[in-house]
Order: structure tokens, then C-alpha cells, then sequence
């Protein structure tokens, strides 16, 4: 007799849904088709990053970011999925080709490129995104847009050689 741990198996084939939701989300805002998002986030969606709620709000995070940088795209490096929550690590890449909104503060085009390296863990339930965190490094993201320099110190600590 063969005994099948079906719990097991539900949850790997839970886990694969929950990064191919994740997969087709990223997709999604990669060709700006904001739609998909009505299909894969929840109403009340939670950004704990953003300190926002709501669909609506998150949709138009991406609309800002889009306008200020025309060209980002988000590529996949790697993902893991356990029960209800994803991690994704994605390389950013883009330009600041339009305006951009920071804080509260309009910040016209730099022209600048950027590449960064981002991590997201959302949760997932029943095929939705309900919540979700981004951690970055921020500092070196602004550096990229000519907003931060380092000191002489930390030029030296920090060089680009």
C-alpha cells in the first residue's frame, strides 16, 4: 500500500501557482498593461513599502514611475515561493526620460540611466497579490540619478574601479 501526502503535493502546486501569478504580474508592467492588474491584485491591496492601500493607489505608483522612467523593465533573477508568500529578485533597469514625482517633489528629467537590484515578497492568495514589501538600495539608486554624492571618504570606501 502506497500512502500519497496529497497536502504536500497541494502545496507545491500551490507554490508554482502563486510564481506564475507573480511571473504574469511582472509581465504585465513590463508592457504596461495596467489592466492585468484588476485580474491580479485585490481592491484593498496593501503596500507596506509605499505605506498605501488600495489597487488604485498601487496602479498609479506604477503610472508615476512609468511617466518618469519610460524605459523600466523589470527582469527576473530569481524566485521562491512558500504557502501564501513569493520572494522575487528582479534586476531594474531604466531612464529618467519624464518627470518624476520623489517625495512629494517634482523632479525633472536627468536623462539618467539606472540598474538596480530589488527584492519584492508579496503574498498571494486564491491567484491575488493582497500585500507586498520592495526592499532596494535606495541611496544608490538616487546616487544613479545625480541626487546623492558620497563623501571623499565614502568615494573611497564605495569606488567604481
Amino acid at each position: 500500500m502506497t500512502v500519497v501526502d496529497t497536502n504536500k503535493e497541494e502545496l507545491l502546486n500551490s507554490s508554482d501557482m502563486n510564481k506564475a501569478v507573480i511571473r504574469k504580474f511582472i509581465e504585465a508592467y513590463n508592457n504596461r498593461d495596467l489592466d492585468v492588474f484588476d485580474e491580479l491584485v485585490i481592491p484593498d491591496y496593501i503596500d507596506h513599502t509605499h505605506q498605501t492601500k488600495g489597487r488604485e493607489d498601487f496602479k498609479r505608483l506604477f503610472t508615476m514611475a512609468f511617466e518618469g522612467f519610460p524605459d523600466w523593465y523589470e527582469e527576473i533573477q530569481e524566485m521562491i515561493a512558500e504557502d501564501d508568500r513569493v520572494w522575487v529578485r528582479v534586476k531594474a533597469t531604466g531612464t529618467h526620460n519624464g518627470d518624476w514625482n520623489l517625495f512629494g517633489v517634482p523632479l525633472p528629467p536627468t536623462g539618467n540611466k539606472v540598474e538596480m537590484e530589488m527584492v519584492f515578497i508579496w503574498r498571494v492568495i486564491d491567484g491575488k497579490l493582497v500585500e507586498g514589501r520592495e526592499v532596494d538600495d535606495s541611496i544608490e539608486f538616487l546616487r544613479q540619478l545625480g541626487l546623492v554624492e558620497y563623501t571623499d571618504k565614502g568615494q573611497t570606501v564605495f569606488s567604481e574601479n
